[in-house]
């Protein structure tokens, strides 16, 4: 694959300097790894216009070279990250104006950039780095693609295996094997595993409840594959479904279809949500639909752009979003079918080719 890290720290520059900008700290790990390719648990980044300083300690001592290369500077720290940081500083030359990465700072660090760091003059940014994200390469695209087809082998390897009776942990522990088998490298959030009444709660957490026939099974899960993510809901019926329980499925069904097909770079994440809100709504089910409809997908299964009713930024060309709509009753139960989709000029590419008919399983 190409090493796209050269061009992505040049367009860092270029938001830097818009931002007036002589260098900017980083301490959100996803945005370290883009820009660097450093997978390590600890780290944090200096970026000016000539240099790239990449901090880790002893365990990434190894790793990081391999990873990094002579990409930046590196520094293996044997206490702390930011002792080294102050001690490098320095040497980087002098900066007007320095960012931090506002969202991704605890207040213990932000003091030791008002008390250590008090030389520098430091304003707080928000999403540079994300900005350039949002955009997909062809090898992110590849990666999350790939990511789509471990979960989606992974449900279809789940779904012949559920019973009833079968405890909602079961079927989770199941999905989760699988999920490893296939070649998932982790989880990017826990898995929900919803049945029967529960399947009215968006984020359930699998419980220790035993499916029963009659009962919607909401599986909503994700698959690592190269450090992205995909991220899949799939909503079943164990055994005979109801009249109702079709007709509620149906509708969203089609408001999945309507939304992953319209959906495009241009429009706004307000009128991506309509998509699906409207085609809801005018079924008479707009009150049980909550939530927004989606959400971009990358180095973390949620990043920008957001795909809801307050969201007016644009969406760009090659960005990977969620297109979830749901309908989900008090009581009785609920249904969401998730995709994962590419923004292509010409037209949405559908990543997630698990069936969105009804099934009936079990």
């Amino acid at each position: 694959m190409v090493d796209r890290r050269p061009e992505r720290l040049a367009a860092l520059r270029d938001a830097m300097r818009a931002a007036h900008l002589g260098g900017l700290l980083l301490t959100n790990l996803p945005n370290i790894r883009y820009l660097t390719g450093f997978t390590g648990s600890s780290a944090i980044a200096f970026v000016t216009e000539r240099d790239l300083l990449l901090i880790t300690d002893f365990r990434y001592a190894t790793q990081v070279r391999e990873e990094v290369g002579a990409l930046a500077r590196v520094s293996i720290e044997g206490q702390s990250l930011w002792a080294g940081l102050w001690r490098i500083l320095p040497e980087l030359g002098p900066v007007d104006v320095a960012g931090f990465e506002s969202g991704h700072i605890v207040h213990r660090d932000f003091e030791r950039l008002t008390t250590a760091g008090a030389g520098w003059h430091w304003r707080a940014t928000s999403d540079i780095v994300e900005g350039l994200r949002e955009r997909k390469d062809d090898d992110e695209i590849a990666r999350l693609a790939a990511a789509a087809e471990v979960a989606t082998r992974a449900l279809e390897r789940t779904v012949a295996s559920v019973r009833a009776g079968m405890t909602e942990l079961e079927v989770a522990g199941t999905l989760e094997r699988a999920l490893r088998l296939e070649g998932s490298t982790g989880f990017p959030f826990e898995t929900i595993v919803a049945s029967g009444p529960r399947a009215a709660l968006p984020h359930a957490r699998a419980a220790e409840r035993a499916i029963a026939p009659g009962d919607f099974l909401l599986l909503d899960f994700g698959a690592i594959v190269d450090g992205y993510c995909a991220d899949i809901t799939r909503t079943f019926v164990v055994g005979r479904a109801s009249e109702e329980q079709r007709a509620v499925y149906e509708v969203v069904r089609g408001a999945n279809a309507r939304a992953a097909g319209a959906v495009q770079p241009g429009m706004t994440g307000r009128d991506a949500d309509a998509l699906a809100r409207r085609y809801i709504e005018e079924r008479g089910y707009g009150e049980e639909f909550g939530h927004s409809l989606g959400h971009g997908i990358g180095l973390e299964v949620h990043e920008a752009p957001r795909l809801a009713r307050t969201a007016d930024a644009v969406l760009p060309e090659r960005a990977v979003v969620t297109i979830e709509p749901g309908i989900y009753r008090a009581g009785w139960g609920g249904v969401r079918i998730e995709d994962d989709v590419v923004l292509y000029p010409d037209g949405p590419r559908i990543l997630t080719t698990f069936p969105r008919d009804l099934l009936e399983i079990g």
